[in-house]
């Protein structure tokens, strides 16, 4: 106590000193110490407050703890009284032993005396009720049946209240009420043959429906009744519960069931579209009934039954597991399409569960897929499998067929414009347009994934094409006369190489989404390029075939002296080319080109082959005017037959006219400048070709042969490549050490002689 008097007296101190600081402050002590003293006051007010709140609140503790002191005290004498009264009315209770027992036995009576009645007539009452049940009157044979129910239940019910262990009594009424049992059952019969034709009765007879409904919430509320009665004594009458609400959602889904799978018609055997009319069958039965559920069959029953939505479980349920069964089966490949787009695409589109009479009823989003998406994959994988061993067999019996068509004596079709074609390119494309028809009715993904598939057999297809294309050549090469329309057949090859490209690009642009190209692109597209070169080939080979005879006359002695070698040949080539003009571009003017490179390079091959040798300058110019009016002729008909006049066509005829000025030059002292106008035109143009062309001309000297090849040798301008080579592909014949010493040989044995 001293150590806090001590420490308020220095806090006090403190606090002084802080407000005496200046002495201009002295003049406030006054009221500094009115101040303090107002505070003082304050605190002190306070705490008399809160002492005499407490003290309140101890004294009103102290007055309750007396109360319930004394409230004990008179529950403990009212306790003991109460337990001296109960050990007085132990004698009394045992003597009411037998008023209870008379108590039990007059309820017994009681419930004989109010079922006597129906006791009496339970034959009569049974006779009845089946007679209600034979007529369907339904509703009153189910209250007659819960009437004899309901006496038999009570009176086995206090039986077994007045001796449980009575079993005579017991088994007593349970065989005189036994033909309740049998109404019970045969009641039962009709209404599950109602709920069972219930989408027939529901348009004909509702109200039928709506009685059977009532009897079965009705046996519903005497289960639940004898239920709670069986937790508080024990006891349950036979047969119960009924579980008829169970049993009649079972009927339901077996009907549902049965509707679905008896919808199969049909059999593969008997229709090859069995499948397709099985699942319309089954879409027309799915929506009709589930039209007439929400319309009708709602209304008879209880809004707590969520009729629509349980009958759209019960048959999205069944039509699940008939699907399932479907795909379980050895499905071909157009089975396995129509299950898959009746599956992803009708069941939930307009014409079945979107239909605009029942998508107000659920979330059609929210449904269970029919198929599981593992079971989906199978059948896809299961059906490109098919499609894969199917389209190959197709196009094999395709181009056998059109094989078939090149051996005909009458030429093929043309189309609107005149251009040779077979049927092949349609056929083929008539079976991919629609397989991938089939295919985007499943999905966008699957048919992409077909169109693929389709791409990479027609790879396959055009490798075989080109390899029965080489055959039919070789087969003509050996009877020329045969087949008869051999060139109008493989212009028509050659056409449907275009056709083939267009279908592609066709059905790519129709169903891909992307414009990239596909891995089997350049693979199509150069195999299409080889075919029609090889077609194309084919036909010139034909053509300088009828040209070989004439050909080996040109820069020849006959020649020379006069013949119509190149005049037959220009016809010749001229009556192949009106034939030829049936050919779709750009094969066409590739054609005319090499069939003039072809002209040309077999004309100075019959230079280069060194025929002829000219004895003088007469003949010199004799055979150089020949060859340049034959450039000419040249140039005239390839003019006429590419319809244009271009730098191209002209250089190549001009290569002859060339050669003939080499021929042509009267002054040996000029023929390298000559040669060398000639090499700076065509680069290509190598020695032994110059050689061969000296040769040709027949007055040049080996010292001059020599100085010319030495001079072109270090003054040869470099081929560009830039132009098309024409000397490149002329062979000169070598003359072999062997050939060369036996000629020297011969030459000896002359000179000897």
């Amino acid at each position: 106590m001293e150590e806090t008097n001590r420490e308020a007296v220095a806090t006090a101190v403190q606090r002084v000193a802080g407000m005496l600081q200046r002495s201009d402050q002295l003049d406030k002590v006054e009221q500094y110490r009115r101040r303090e003293a107002r505070k003082k006051a304050s605190v002190e007010a306070r705490l008399k407050a809160a002492i005499q709140s407490q003290l309140d609140g101890v004294r009103t503790g102290l007055s309750q703890l007396h109360n319930a002191l004394r409230d004990v005290k008179d529950i403990q004498n009212s306790l003991a009284d109460v337990s001296k009264d109960w050990r007085q009315s132990i004698n009394t209770i045992e003597n009411l032993k037998d008023v209870k027992d008379a108590v039990v036995q007059h309820s017994q009576l009681a419930s004989a005396v109010e079922n006597l009645k129906n006791i009496f007539s339970v034959p009569e009452i049974v006779a009845d009720t089946q007679v209600l049940i034979e007529q369907a009157e339904l509703l009153e044979a189910h209250r007659k049946l819960m009437d004899l129910e309901c006496s038999r239940d009570d009176l086995m019910y206090e039986q077994y209240r007045m001796d449980s262990k009575n079993t005579h009594d017991m088994n007593l009424i349970r065989n005189y009420f036994g033909a309740v049992q049998g109404l019970s059952d045969d009641l039962a019969k009709q209404l599950w043959m109602v709920l069972q034709r219930a989408m027939g009765t529901v348009r004909r007879d509702p109200t039928m429906l709506v009685s059977v409904v009532r009897i079965i919430e009705r046996e519903e509320k005497i289960d639940r009744r004898m239920l709670d009665r069986k937790k508080q004594t024990g006891f349950i009458p036979p047969s119960r519960p009924k579980s008829w609400k169970e049993k009649m959602f079972e009927v339901l889904e077996g009907t549902v069931t049965t509707r679905i799978e008896g919808s199969q018609s049909v059999t593969r055997e008997a229709d090859k579209m069995w499948m397709v009319r099985l699942l319309e069958i089954t879409r027309k039965y799915v929506l009709d009934d589930l039209i007439v559920v929400k319309n009708l069959m709602v209304q008879c029953f209880p809004p707590h039954y969520n009729t629509f939505d349980r009958f759209l479980k019960l048959y999205h349920n069944a039509v699940s597991m008939r699907v399932q069964e479907l795909a379980a089966e050895d499905l071909e490949a157009n089975e396995i399409v129509s299950l898959l787009t009746w599956v992803l695409n009708t069941y939930k589109s307009v014409e079945m569960m979107g239909h605009p009479d029942l998508v107000t009823e659920y979330d059609i989003h929210l449904m269970d897929p029919l198929l599981p998406q593992k079971v989906v994959d199978e059948l896809l994988s299961k059906y490109v499998q098919t499609f894969t061993s199917n389209i190959t067999g197709w196009l094999r019996k395709a181009l056998e067929t059109d094989k078939k068509d090149w051996f005909k004596e009458t030429e093929p079709e043309a189309d609107q414009d005149g251009y040779y074609q077979t049927t092949l390119p349609a056929i083929v494309f008539q079976m991919f347009e629609q397989n991938l028809q089939v295919a985007a009715q499943i999905d966008e993904t699957f048919k992409e994934e077909v169109l693929k598939l389709c791409l990479k057999q027609m790879n396959s297809f055009l490798i075989r094409y080109r390899e029965e294309a080489i055959a039919y050549k070789e087969d003509h090469l050996r009877d020329r006369q045969l087949p008869q329309c051999y060139v109008q057949y493989m212009i028509a090859i050659i056409n449907n190489c275009h056709t083939f490209k267009e279908s592609i690009n066709s059905l790519k642009k129709k169903y891909l989404k992307s414009t990239e190209p596909t891995q089997n692109d350049a693979a199509i597209e150069r195999t299409l390029n080889d075919v029609a070169k090889d077609g194309c080939q084919f036909l010139l080979d034909e053509v300088f075939l009828d040209l070989e005879h004439h050909l080996s006359e040109l820069l020849t002695r006959k020649w020379l002296t006069g013949t119509h070698a190149v005049d037959t040949i220009c016809v010749t080539v001229e009556d192949y080319f009106n034939d030829f003009a049936k050919i779709k571009k750009p094969f066409n003017t590739e054609m005319t080109s090499e069939a003039h490179r072809r002209v040309v390079v077999e004309y100075i091959k019959a230079v280069m082959q060194k025929r002829i040798t000219f004895k003088n300058a007469d003949e010199r110019r004799e055979g150089a005017d020949r060859m340049i009016k034959e450039a000419e002729q040249f140039k005239f008909l390839f003019r006429k037959l590419t319809a244009v006049s271009g730098e191209e066509t002209d250089r190549l005829c001009d290569a002859i006219a060339a050669i003939a000025e080499v021929f042509k030059l009267t002054d040996p002292t000029l023929l390298y400048l000559e040669v060398s106008t000639l090499v700076s035109k065509y680069p290509d143009i190598r020695e032994e070709h110059i050689v061969a062309l000296l040769a040709v001309r027949g007055d040049a000297s080996r010292e001059m042969k020599q100085m010319i090849i030495e001079t072109l040798n270090q003054n040869k301008p470099s081929y560009a490549g830039n132009t098309q080579p024409i000397f490149k592909d002329i062979t000169i014949p070598t003359v072999t050490m062997t050939s060369m010493s036996s000629s020297m040989a011969a030459t000896a044995n002359k000179l000897l002689k």
